[in-house]
């Protein structure tokens, strides 16, 4: 496959990529995503998933939320795969500057990557509402109802829900990163979800490389590999 041996030159004359990832790299560790075919949006609840994950949702309906979440956004048991263990790999190389992410699984890091832009943050980490005090996700999952400190505060995760802005200081950092990759591989999105999704007019190399299930037309990649991202990442 031609375009593989592309990639696979432009990795090994590389020590300057950034990977920018979405869903595609987690629901091959048995991760739904949202917009799929057998996607969140397609299975039936009493609120659709984005009304239930928004800012607003959560402020005033707090024990639907967190049943919703507890069920559904939860998958504590799924194994990193293919792509993240090669990035991770990557990365030990030397070759790998950052792994920017719009999932909040934490299995970058659990294949052993270490500089992870989570843009929209990480099921793993909790915190206070009122004091600030952190919590892992075991207190999320031994809790009933709304999960509370022990100050008396509501828990809230560290994951961005719709209507709130992204952290601004991991966002300049995935900027700054974009900007200064040689390689650029975008695999597993489509590109959806704004802003995490304008973050790719910052690159300013040829070397956009998009791998994604479906086609991309508007990418304007340089190199396009239509495959799923665990499976083409692991052929490298």
């Amino acid at each position: 496959m031609a375009e593989l041996d592309t990639l696979r030159q432009w990795v090994a004359d590389s020590d300057n990529i950034v990977f920018f990832g979405g869903a595609g790299c987690s629901t091959e560790s048995g991760i739904p995503d949202f917009r799929s075919t057998d996607g969140l949006y397609h299975q039936q609840y009493d609120y659709p998933p984005e009304t239930i994950l928004s800012h607003s949702f959560y402020e005033r309906n707090r024990e639907e939320f967190w049943r919703f979440y507890r069920s559904r956004m939860l998958y504590l048991d799924a194994q990193p795969n293919a792509a993240h263990r090669k990035l991770a790999q990557w990365e030990a190389e030397g070759k790998l500057r950052a792994v920017i992410t719009q999932n909040i699984d934490g299995l970058h890091q659990k294949a052993g990557s270490q500089n992870v832009l989570e843009l929209h943050g990480s099921v793993l980490r909790n915190h206070c509402e009122r004091c600030g005090r952190f919590y892992g996700v075991e207190r999320i999952l031994e809790s009933q109802g709304v999960p509370r400190c022990q100050c008396g505060g509501t828990i809230k995760p560290d994951v961005v829900l719709y209507e709130e802005s992204l952290d601004q200081d991991i966002l300049e950092r995935a900027v700054a990163a974009i900007a200064a990759a040689e390689v650029l591989i975008i695999g597993g999105t489509s590109l959806a979800v704004y802003p995490a999704a304008g973050l790719v007019r910052f690159y300013r190399g040829n070397k956009l490389v998009v791998i994604n299930k479906t086609a991309l037309p508007s990418a304007g990649a340089d190199l396009t590999i239509q495959g799923a991202i665990g499976e083409v990442l692991g052929r490298l």
